[in-house]
């Protein structure tokens, strides 16, 4: 769903969060669109100094991936980039957007999976299921950057739609560092699809 007006945030918790890359602590946030509401989770590490760019990565939910490992495709390893790239620089925002299967839904990802499996490419699946390949909005993240007092940034991202998003929010990008996962045979077409018909810079 594409919905270009910023929601109400809500910071609904917040709490210590130590992990195998670091401590840092993770908030829960709600946006609400009149009678909608979008969830995130924030990890945050360290302090942001008013002169800063902070390294910030954008992740949008993958259960398969992030949970059980998947090698269909790259998620959990951009998002394990993006963990270790924050915690040598000491400080840095992980914003988790719960927005599965780009937007689609879990189930509806395992439908897309079936159709891959029989020859589509993620694009495909996705439009013969009836959907854009692409739903996700990035309105959220652009309103959690301002919570945080953030002007600049550093995008920890292949994409450059959340690149365009953060700058809509009025967060400037000065630099856009890369997630590159390594290039496995299960992840193949999913990369060159990504590159080829949805614009990331792999």
């Amino acid at each position: 769903m594409k919905n270009h007006s910023a929601p109400r945030l809500k910071k609904v918790a917040e709490a210590e969060f130590p992990t195998r890359f670091g401590l840092f602590r993770i908030y829960g946030f709600e946006g609400s669109y009149g009678d909608r509401l979008e969830e995130a989770i924030v990890l945050k590490m360290g302090d942001f100094p008013d002169a800063d760019a902070p390294l910030v990565r954008i992740h949008s939910q993958c259960l398969t991936g992030d949970v059980f490992h998947s090698l269909r495709c790259d998620c959990r390893a951009q998002l394990e980039i993006s963990l270790a790239a924050i915690a040598r620089a000491g400080r840095g925002l992980v914003i988790y957007e719960l927005q599965e299967g780009r937007g689609i839904g879990l189930l509806n990802k395992l439908r897309a999976y079936e159709l891959q499996d029989q020859g589509a490419d993620t694009v495909e699946a996705n439009e013969r299921l009836g959907f854009d390949s692409d739903l996700r909005s990035y309105q959220l993240p652009g309103t959690i950057l301002r919570y945080f007092g953030l002007k600049t940034v550093r995008l920890l991202s292949n994409n450059p739609q959340k690149v365009e998003a953060v700058e809509r929010a009025g967060v400037a990008v000065v630099e856009r560092i890369p997630c590159l996962a390594d290039v496995l045979a299960t992840r193949r077409k999913y990369l060159r699809t990504k590159k080829e018909k949805m614009g990331h810079l792999l």
